[in-house]
């Protein structure tokens, strides 16, 4: 059974073994995604595998952690009572220079400011528990 007082406390990340070097990465401040040996394809979010090839050569490498707003939605009602001081906010679709797309939401400022192919840079917040979570900023 859950505990109701838990619905105010915002879920953390639980790393699986394909995702921890991701997570120990954001921690540090980076955002390490997967580089295919094989075809060169890039990937996040991280997998055993190449999406593109099925190859198992796959490497971490440091991305620069900038991008594009590709699409976005400003969310005004709270899903749960963990969020409610949070609205409103915006959920972001970032085309990262690297290629892949990642979906975060944005940090530091007013949520109507978001705007198609905005510029954005990475923001790794703490969020307790040890952790830290990848946000984009405007540049």
């Amino acid at each position: 059974m859950i505990n109701p007082q838990d619905a105010h406390i915002k879920p953390l990340p639980m790393p699986d073994a394909d995702s921890q070097t991701f997570w120990k990465g954001i921690n540090e401040g980076k955002l390490l995604l997967q580089h295919c040996q094989a075809c060169g394809h890039v990937q996040y979010y991280q997998q055993a595998i190449c999406r593109a090839c099925g190859s198992e050569r796959l490497e971490h490498r440091a991305a620069s952690g900038r991008g594009k707003v590709h699409s976005f939605s400003v969310v005004h009602r709270a899903p749960g009572p963990a969020f409610k001081q949070d609205t409103p906010y915006a959920v972001i679709l970032v085309e990262l220079e690297e290629g892949p797309r990642m979906i975060s939401s944005f940090a530091g400022a007013d949520p109507s400011l978001v705007g198609f192919d905005m510029a954005v840079e990475l923001v790794c917040e703490p969020a307790g528990g040890g952790m830290a979570l990848p946000r984009f900023r405007a540049v």
